[in-house]
């Protein structure tokens, strides 16, 4: 009798899960956190440590013998920024600010609420969107007049070109949460003296 397709599945699903288990074990010593050191270099880490955030960046806690200091830490979470708290929902970002090689790229993971509003605003920057959680109503106007409305859900693209005026809105039951992305590595809600990159983030309900 042939195996089902869920039989199959999960035997393959199983056997990878060994084998990368098996390679981890290799490479960290049966399971044991991973140290700095190599044959003859470094040391042992006592600690405080985080551990998943070293399992994820294993050539910079243990750099390979070909490295020579000089690749920059590419990595910024989001989990490690700042959440800018207001009436209409929550605002974090990653910029050149947090990471400083983010020279032409910037991202924010915004929340809006029911009700919560990112108002009317345009920036040098083009922005593109992808909705992670909710709904939102999205407006825009164009240097002719020319007005846009429309309504996103989850995995809903939008783009708004540098220059446009444009607004996005949480709608019922839960409002939503979108990531930002910009062709700019400013930071989103700092503004200084004669930096027109920049533009205020203000929220009202």
């Amino acid at each position: 009798m042939a195996p089902s397709r869920r039989t199959v599945l999960t035997t393959g699903a199983a056997g990878l899960v060994t084998a990368a288990a098996s390679a981890n074990a290799q490479t960290t010593g049966q399971g044991s956190p991973p140290q700095p050191m190599r044959p003859g270099r470094g040391g042992t880490d006592p600690g405080p440590r985080n551990i998943p955030s070293e399992m994820q960046n294993p050539d910079i806690f243990v750099p390979p013998p070909t490295d020579h200091g000089t690749v920059a830490n590419l990595k910024f979470p989001f989990a490690a920024s700042h959440i800018r708290l207001e009436r209409g929902g929550w605002t974090r970002q990653v910029t050149e600010r947090e990471l400083g090689i983010s020279k032409e790229i910037a991202g924010v993971d915004m929340r809006l609420n029911t009700g919560g509003v990112r108002e009317l605003h345009w920036h040098k920057a083009a922005e593109w969107a992808y909705m992670l959680y909710g709904r939102a109503r999205i407006t825009a106007v164009d240097e002719e007049g020319r007005q846009f409305v429309d309504d996103v859900g989850v995995g809903d693209l939008w783009y708004f070109p540098k220059g446009i005026p444009h607004s996005i809105q949480g709608l019922g039951p839960d409002g939503c949460e979108f990531l930002l992305v910009f062709d700019d590595g400013f930071s989103e809600d700092i503004v200084l003296p004669n930096n027109s990159r920049g533009f205020t983030q203000l929220f009202f309900r």
